[in-house]
């Protein structure tokens, strides 16, 4: 696996409904406007340009998968909390997560 797939969540595939059965939080990375627009329920929004000031928020107990508009803030927010030990996976898009949670 290269560098763009480890970001982009590519690599080994992860049954992230069953995840969030088992209690992996799902944080939405979006601004709060985007948010309000439409989100997972359950979800917590910890906008990207927040994400490293509020970590403490976040338990490692379990594991965490992010979100975004697109992907491409949720890949960055992937790294960011993989670097401080987390458990993560990049769930891509809101809405596409949403529809794979169903």
């Amino acid at each position: 696996m290269g560098f763009l797939s480890n970001i982009f969540g590519g690599g080994p595939k992860v049954d992230l409904k069953e995840m969030v059965k088992q209690g992996a939080m799902i944080v939405d990375v979006r601004t709060p406007a985007e948010y309000l627009g439409g989100h997972i329920k359950g979800s917590v929004n910890i906008p990207l340009q927040v994400l490293d000031k509020n970590i403490a928020k976040l338990k490692k107990d379990n594991p965490v998968i992010t979100c975004c508009a697109s992907g491409m803030r949720s890949g960055s927010a992937k790294s960011m909390l993989k670097a401080k030990g987390f458990d993560v996976h990049n769930g891509g898009g809101w809405n596409s997560l949403k529809s794979k949670l169903r």
